[in-house]
């Protein structure tokens, strides 16, 4: 059985990443030659990590096939079926993502027979489900970052809308206004989501006029809002998905805040980097801002219409330094240690797999009973397995930390 490794891993190659926030993570040459999104670590078909062994790099999906129950811990090999449950993720946003939402299980499930029993191709343009598994995430951030999550509440959404001189969705919102509860902003949603060419040009020349115009006396300004509509607009110009600011939370995070998404909620991340975790999947229903296939009946057949304000993450503190981010995930966890000189991170005893990637300084890994010390800079990863009974970690650094609940 392996010890504590180095991980070789996989960068995405999006549209909408940034040209240096990996390659300068990576220690590579920056700006990147094209834009790099995401450096995926863990098993998913579509980029499966490697382990560095004896100075060669081994698949981490034939390492598990080989003693799952070693790498991964008793409880976690048997209750996912020993595979790794999780896929962890260095996420660049240069551009807005796409408006999007995740699939629950037995969606995803039904989704994915589905599109095989139709002989989609995995990687045909109009292929939604790329595998039977949920979505559920969470993302801490690096950097300061804007993203877009869930529905406003109604009264401050129905706020907004009527702030704006809306003639080409008049109908919409005083439809929405009268029943101004799940059903009637379902209702709301669909009818904007599936406007008309015209229509949808007009509300948003609308929603431009109004972003364009100084607030009133005593009117909330909803500046930010404002600018996200001009932005989106010049990014991605007459897409529907220019007007979720005004029907969605738009938050600004530090480094440091997390939040986390279930399946079904409405989101995109607007600006920003941050080391995101989720269950092992790839399943993305997009309703805008993007040039990738559009499937809004799916989308709204995915969606939780309930509104509410946003909610970062909670985080605990452990008695060893380590802080974990909360969340209802049962594939994941995530955690952040800060190690600084004379003050070593010491690991539990009893303990799932966990992956870990250094976002800052250079740090020593060291295994309890044995002699070998594994050195990490900024932007090296490592896979600890479960049959490693204990380690160290010593230095100056930041790591991010993904492992099973346990």
């Amino acid at each position: 059985m392996i010890g504590i490794s180095r991980l070789i891993n996989r960068v995405q190659e999006y549209a909408w990443g940034s040209m240096t926030v990996i390659p300068e993570l990576l220690g590579k040459p920056s700006p990147a030659e094209k834009p790099q999104a995401e450096l995926w670590m863990g098993v998913h078909p579509r980029a499966p990590s490697e382990v560095l062994v004896a100075g060669q790099g081994v698949s981490l999906i034939d390492i598990i096939k080989k003693d799952p129950v070693g790498l991964l811990g008793k409880a976690a090999a048997g209750k996912f079926s020993q595979n790794l449950p999780f896929l962890f993720k260095v996420i660049a946003a240069g551009k807005p993502l796409s408006i999007q939402a995740h699939p629950s299980i037995q969606q995803a499930r039904e989704g994915f027979e589905r599109e095989n029993k139709l002989n989609i191709p995995m990687d045909a343009f109009k292929r939604s489900y790329k595998d039977k598994n949920h979505k559920p995430e969470i993302i801490s951030v690096l950097t300061p970052f804007w993203a877009l999550n869930g529905f406003r509440p109604i009264k401050e959404m129905l706020a907004i809308l009527n702030g704006i001189n809306f003639q080409s969705i008049k109908k919409e919102v005083r439809a929405y206004k009268a029943s101004p509860d799940k059903q009637g902003l379902r209702v709301f949603f669909k009818a904007v989501m599936t406007l008309t060419h015209e229509t949808k040009e007009q509300a948003i020349n609308e929603a431009l006029e109004w972003a364009e115009k100084p607030p009133g006396p005593g009117a909330d300004s909803y500046e930010s809002e404002k600018t996200w509509v001009s932005k989106l607009n010049l990014i991605y110009p007459g897409d529907i998905g220019v007007l979720c600011p005004l029907i969605l939370n738009l938050v600004r995070l530090s480094p440091g805040d997390a939040f986390f998404t279930r399946a079904g909620g409405l989101h995109a991340y607007l600006d920003g980097a941050g080391i995101e975790l989720m269950a092992n999947s790839d399943n993305v229903l997009r309703g805008g801002l993007t040039p990738k296939y559009i499937d809004v009946q799916e989308l709204i057949k995915t969606l939780d219409f309930e509104p509410k304000e946003f909610e970062k993450a909670q985080i605990k503190d452990l008695p060893n330094g380590e802080k974990t981010y909360i969340s209802p995930a049962e594939e994941f966890r995530l955690s952040m240690i800060v190690i600084s000189s004379g003050n070593d991170y010491m690991s539990a005893k009893d303990r799932s797999v966990e992956m870990m990637i250094c976002v800052k300084g250079n740090a020593a890994v060291k295994e309890i009973g044995r002699d070998e010390t594994l050195s990490i800079n900024r932007g090296d990863s490592i896979l600890v397995p479960a049959s490693v009974e204990q380690y160290s970690i010593g230095g100056e650094a930041t790591l991010y930390k993904a492992s099973v609940p346990f």
